[in-house]
């Protein structure tokens, strides 16, 4: 197992247990939130723009859809062809004090069965993939009350 961990991608999301959070960033001059983050300008189209500054978002938020992915996914997910493949669930979760919607990855061992629209879920950390020397990490939605 390697030792090294690294987010398959950097600045998106910070921390470990309940410490976990996505990371966006907000535009000073009209608080509109953005994730994936925006470093560069306001996206808000009625907005003459400010500054932008780093913010965790919500840790917690509602099921607003989710589908499930019986395909091998492009980059940045890995898989081995000579292994099966196991679908997985998507979730797109709103974040409403954001006013946005996230998709990810449900967590392992949670499926389309024990998903429904609206119901509760939070950010967790998780893992996208390991190789002989990383182990390449990622964020997962999983139903709040359910641990593993």
């Amino acid at each position: 197992m390697p030792d090294r961990r690294k987010p398959a991608v950097a600045d998106w999301f910070t921390g470990e247990g309940d410490g976990f959070r996505l990371l966006g960033t907000r535009c000073t001059a009209c608080a509109t939130v953005f994730f994936p983050r925006e470093d560069v300008h306001c996206r808000n189209p009625h907005c003459a723009g400010g500054p932008l500054e780093e913010v965790p978002l919500s840790r917690r938020g509602r099921v607003w859809s989710y589908t499930d992915s019986r395909y091998r996914p492009p980059s940045p997910y890995v898989s081995s062809p000579e292994l099966p493949w196991e679908p997985y669930a998507l979730i797109a979760v709103e974040l409403a004090a954001e006013r946005l919607v996230v998709l990810g990855q449900a967590a392992p061992g949670v499926t389309v069965a024990d998903l429904r629209v609206g119901m509760e879920v939070e950010a967790v950390p998780g893992v996208l993939h390991e190789d002989t020397e990383t182990t390449w990490t990622i964020w997962h939605w999983r139903p709040t009350g359910v641990t593993a």
